[in-house]
C-alpha cells in the first residue's frame, strides 16, 4: 500500500505487466496447437479450485487451416460464454526444430489470441518449462506426469486427456504466481 501511495498508483493504475491478483478468480487456460488445442478453466474461490470446464478442440488432418481457425475460434467463444473466466494463460512460444510446425503452432496460437482480444481479457504467457516446473517440481516432466499432477490438483475423477491436461496446468501454474509473494517475472502479458 505504502509503495502505490509513494507512486502516486491506486489500484486501477496497477502495472499490467505483473499478474493480476486480488482474490479469486476464474482462470482460462489455453495450449494452442491445429489439431489439439486444449483448454482448462478454474475457479479459484475454494482451497482446492473448482474446474469449470475442460477438453481438447479437434481438427481433423483433412481439414484446411482456415476451417481449424474457425472451429478454435468458435469454441473458444462458447466457451468464454459459459464460464466467463476473469484472467486467460496461454502457453508460450516454444523453440521447433521444424519451421514450418512452428508457424502453423504460431497461427492456432494466433485465433487463440485474437478470440481472447475480442472478449477483452488480460491475457499472460507462460513458458512450456515454467509450467512443469510448477506443476510437477521438474521442466522436463512427461506429459503423463503433468496429467497426473492435474488430477491430484484438482481431484478430478479421471485423468484428463493431454492437452486439456496441458491447459489446466497452465491454469494452475498461473493462479500459483497470484499468490506468490514474490513477482514471477517468467509470466508477462501477451
Amino acid at each position: 500500500m505504502q509503495q502505490r501511495i509513494a507512486s502516486g498508483k491506486d489500484a486501477a493504475q496497477a502495472d499490467p505487466a505483473k499478474p493480476a491478483g486480488g482474490g479469486p478468480q476464474i482462470i482460462l487456460g489455453i495450449d494452442p496447437s491445429l489439431r489439439g488445442t486444449g483448454y482448462g478453466v478454474i475457479d479459484t474461490a475454494q482451497a482446492i479450485p473448482a474446474t469449470l470446464s475442460q477438453g481438447t478442440i479437434r481438427c481433423p488432418a483433412d481439414w484446411p487451416l482456415s476451417r481449424c481457425m474457425r472451429k478454435i475460434s468458435e469454441t473458444l467463444e462458447d466457451i468464454l460464454q459459459k464460464t466467463r473466466p476473469t484472467i486467460a494463460a496461454v502457453e508460450g512460444l516454444f523453440y521447433a526444430q521444424n519451421i514450418r510446425t512452428a508457424l502453423v503452432m504460431g497461427q492456432a496460437r494466433g485465433a487463440a489470441l485474437a478470440t481472447l482480444a475480442r472478449a477483452e481479457l488480460d491475457v499472460f504467457e507462460i513458458a512450456p518449462r515454467k509450467v512443469k516446473q510448477a506443476i510437477v517440481g521438474y521442466g522436463a516432466a512427461q506429459k503423463e506426469a503433468v496429467a497426473k499432477m492435474v488430477q491430484t490438483r484438482l481431484a478430478l475423477a479421471k485423468l484428463p486427456e493431454p492437452d486439456a491436461a496441458d491447459a489446466l496446468a497452465i491454469a494452475l501454474t498461473y493462479a500459483q504466481s497470484i499468490d506468490s509473494p514474490l513477482p514471477d517475472p517468467s509470466i508477462k502479458p501477451v
